[in-house]
């Protein structure tokens, strides 16, 4: 997986969804757990997470818990 591809796709999810406010961060992690397939999950979770948006990393972090 091209980790660079995944930090930019998650931080377009991330945007859409940005106008939902507080569910933001939920609503990017659902998408994720929804649509990506599980190297792509597995992949957003062993990378590094400085590239991603404040929405983006906090979906990262409620898909890891």
């Amino acid at each position: 997986m091209d980790f660079a591809r995944l930090t930019y796709m998650a931080n377009q999810i991330a945007r859409n969804f940005a106008a939902q406010g507080d569910a933001a961060a939920a609503l990017t992690c659902q998408h994720i757990k929804d649509y990506w397939d599980p190297r792509m999950k597995a992949a957003i979770l062993a990378g590094e997470r400085s590239g991603l948006d404040p929405i983006a990393r906090a979906a990262v972090e409620l898909l890891e818990s």
